[in-house]
């Protein structure tokens, strides 16, 4: 079967990348609008990995506002099969088909057959869904290290061709190529030819100077003190050995909760009372409590 046509790029340049998803509310590296820059003009898949709360689904999310993309996000987790990420029948309502056909009214048992397993029986799941759509779509396969190793064997069919084959129906090849974006939390390695087929970008916590931006520019009524200081006290917080790092999208909630406490500045009496804004765990808070001195 043919591939799908290359599709147009969306961005004309690395600048073009770091502007309009400034514009969407990310904040990119130089690092991080080349690969998106290069995942646009070479069709590939852009994998994107690091630890919890680095961003990697906001970039996605990011990348679908500045392309005015629609997003169709694929959650994966222990357990999902072909049915939740692809597409199955609509077994009920098959069902009630099937029985109203044996009520009497005259249809034969291929009449029936060929009509319960039309498209008003099929339910959509994320890759169906994306590859059969015309409108510019950013598909998010989110979290895939914690699909099954099976479910890694369905992605690399679909990234490969773009295509899926229902046995009912037949090959449904995507007229329009989505734009594919993997995340991973690296809790377990992925496999080489899944990354073959994708670029490759790793996410760490920003810089201390990045951080501070990405503060300023979602939560602009902060003080730039006040934004120093908070930015200061996370990046402490992510040198500890905690069960939970705060995440960025944490940082930004403790900055807009110092702004709604009219805080000017976070003082050891502000940080005790706001630390539940970034530390989801009793331990890591008497450990945040104990090494800033806040006792």
């Amino acid at each position: 079967m043919p591939r799908p046509p290359t599709q147009m790029p969306q961005f004309s340049s690395v600048a073009d990348v770091g502007k309009r998803l400034s514009t969407a509310g990310y904040l990119p590296d130089a690092q991080i609008a080349t690969t998106v820059f290069l995942a646009d003009r070479l069709g590939k898949p852009l994998l994107v990995e690091g630890p919890a709360g680095t961003g990697k689904t906001e970039l996605a999310k990011a990348l679908a506002a500045a392309t005015g993309s629609e997003l169709i996000r694929l959650q994966c987790y222990e357990g999902l099969d072909e049915a939740r990420a692809l597409y199955e029948w609509n077994y009920k309502k098959q069902l009630l088909r099937i029985q109203a056909a044996q009520g009497g009214d005259g249809t034969d048992w291929d009449t029936v057959h060929d009509d319960i397993f039309g498209e008003e029986f099929l339910l959509s799941r994320p890759l169906l869904t994306a590859i059969r759509r015309t409108e510019p779509t950013v598909l998010l396969i989110d979290e895939t290290d914690k699909a099954d190793v099976e479910v890694e064997g369905l992605l690399l069919e679909v990234l490969s061709d773009f295509q899926v084959t229902i046995p009912e129906l037949g090959t449904v090849a995507a007229t329009r190529r989505p734009t594919v974006v993997l995340t991973s939390n690296a809790t377990r390695e992925l496999s080489e030819a899944l990354k073959r087929r994708c670029l490759y970008l790793a996410l760490d916590y920003p810089s201390a100077e990045r951080e501070r931006e990405i503060v300023l520019s979602r939560v602009p009524d902060l003080a730039p003190g006040l934004a120093e200081q908070l930015v200061r006290t996370i990046r402490a917080l992510r040198a500890m050995e905690l069960k939970k790092s705060p995440s960025i999208s944490e940082t930004l909630d403790w900055a807009q909760t110092l702004l709604e406490l009219g805080l000017d500045t976070l003082d050891e009496t502000a940080v005790r009372s706001t630390l539940g804004v970034v530390l989801k765990h009793a331990s890591d808070q008497e450990r945040a409590a104990a090494e800033l001195r806040l006792n």
